[in-house]
């Protein structure tokens, strides 16, 4: 029995492997696997820095080669299983190697850039800006090929150089901050106006007539003046009628010798004078304007549809004393003005008569010019004298020749005029009178019985000047802004003299012709 147990163990283990070894041989044999196809998805990771190189190598031989951003890498296939990659600018791009059993292989090319150049750069900028800058915060940081600019700026001008000086690293993001700049300078230009219009007027002239002396009528005139019309009655044996033409003639007649006779004296002495000091304050290079005196209406025809009955509108044209100007701080500390001072009046003897109303004309006296000069100081722009002579004499021919005698038979008008007008302009720059210190005080007439009231003050009334002010500064409500902001709040249209106002005006309504 014991050697039983120790046999059929053995001989079962036997057994068994004989079996197992059967059925392995019996077993179909399995096909050996495949390489997987290559794909995108499986595609190498390949690196290389700006300005440098690498060798990718094939274990079988390349066929070709294809490179998909040619601006940031280049690839050369420098043998049967080598090629050759350049970096040329930071980017990513994909490397696609074909070989000759078919097989292609996938590369994704990452270009980094070269920190030791865009170090080199940085530093030198950043002591480029810190040269120009002196005292001001401005920090500069480059990350993935933009520059950050940082920091705070005194004025506009330094913001916009050092973003110009980042910008040679490449694309600049601007986050400056600018100090909130002092308030505008403020130009008080007081302008002097004088005009003096005189005119001295001699007439003389003589004109007989005849009533009826020897069942006759007649007379004798030079034609310069009117002389009297004589109408004869009916019947004629009656005194005719005389009709005087102006009552201011001196007119004489004797009925007993039916002669009479108009003398033209007249003596005349016009003056006209205008004397004008406005005082006009404005910011630094922003327009002005002043006027003093009114506005006149004028009809215009308005020219209808065809057929159709043309209407007149009213408009309203501009008189008086004017003054439009800008004044600009210029870096040598001089002020230049653009002014165009204008004088002018209603001109009835100019002017003409529509439809049973006097429509004045306008006699203007303009200068429009560019100075420049220090504040304080005075410059005459306008100066004119005018000075004209105009005689007229009138006489019968040979009869206006006798000695003596002749004097009745002539007339003369000899008129002259004088015309002067100076304009004085003086800039100076000033600032508002502080809080608590006294303004100039207002004095109005103490009675109505007076002729004349008292000026409104002693002395003409005018912001001070800085030697009185002093430099007041105004604090703003924050120390700087962003960039953009300060901008923007310092954008301002683009502003003109206004145009010259002959023949504008606005509509006042219409009327219909007569």
């Amino acid at each position: 029995m014991s050697l039983c147990r120790g046999i059929y163990p053995s001989i079962w283990r036997v057994a068994t492997l004989f079996a197992a070894i059967a059925t392995g041989f019996a077993a179909p044999q399995q096909e050996p696997a495949k390489p997987a196809e290559p794909s995108e998805s499986s595609a190498h990771q390949l690196f290389v820095t700006v300005g440098k190189s690498i060798i990718v190598n094939s274990a079988a031989a390349i066929e070709r080669i294809s490179l998909g951003y040619n601006e940031v890498a280049e690839a050369t296939a420098i043998g049967l299983n080598e090629v050759l990659v350049n970096g040329k600018a930071p980017g990513e791009t994909t490397l696609i190697v074909w070989q000759r059993d078919g097989n292609k292989i996938f590369f994704d090319l990452t270009v980094r850039p070269n920190t030791t150049e865009a170090k080199a750069k940085l530093q030198a900028v950043r002591r480029e800006i810190k040269k120009q800058f002196p005292g001001q915060n401005i920090d500069l940081s480059f990350d993935g090929g933009t520059v950050f600019l940082s920091g705070t700026v005194q004025d506009v001008t330094s913001a916009q150089r050092a973003e110009a000086i980042a910008g040679t690293l490449g694309k600049t993001v601007d986050l400056l901050y600018v100090a909130v700049p002092p308030p505008d300078a403020e130009i008080l230009l007081n302008i002097k106006f004088a005009l003096i219009d005189k005119t001295v007027t001699k007439q003389f002239g003589f004109n007989l007539i005849n009533t009826g002396g020897g069942n006759s009528i007649g007379g004798t005139t030079t034609g310069q003046f009117a002389a009297p019309t004589l109408t004869p009655a009916t019947p004629l044996s009656l005194p005719p009628t005389v009709t005087l033409s102006s009552a201011l003639n001196v007119f004489l007649l004797d009925s007993h010798l039916n002669l009479g006779a108009t003398i033209e004296a007249l003596e005349s002495q016009n003056l006209f004078e205008i004397l004008s000091e406005p005082n006009v304050l404005a910011i630094n290079g922003q327009p002005a304007t002043f006027l003093a005196g009114g506005k006149f209406p004028y009809p215009v025809v308005q020219g209808g549809a065809s057929g159709s009955v043309p209407t007149v509108t009213i408009q309203f044209q501009e008189f008086g004393v004017r003054l439009n100007f800008v004044a600009t701080m210029t870096p040598r500390g001089t002020i230049k003005l653009e002014l165009a001072p204008e004088v002018s009046a209603l001109d009835y003897s100019n002017g003409l008569t529509f439809q049973g109303f006097n429509i004045p004309g306008i006699d203007v006296r303009r200068v429009h010019t560019e100075i420049e000069l220090e504040p304080g100081q005075s410059f005459a722009i306008g100066g004119l004298m005018d000075r004209r002579t105009t005689e007229l004499l009138s006489k019968i021919p040979i009869l206006g020749d006798i000695p003596l005698l002749g004097k009745l038979f002539q007339s003369r008008s000899l008129q002259k005029e004088n015309t002067e007008l100076l304009i004085l302009a003086t800039p100076q720059v000033v600032r508002p009178i502080p809080a608590g210190q006294k303004a100039p005080e207002l004095k109005f007439a103490e009675s109505k019985s007076e002729a004349l009231p008292k000026p409104l003050t002693e002395t003409p009334i005018q912001t001070p000047g800085l030697a009185v002010t002093g430099p007041v500064p105004v604090a703003p409500p924050t120390p700087s802004m962003p960039l953009e902001d300060l901008l923007q709040a310092l954008k301002n249209p683009t502003s003109k003299l206004p145009a010259e106002t002959g023949g504008q005006g606005q509509s006042g309504g219409t009327a219909p012709p007569r």
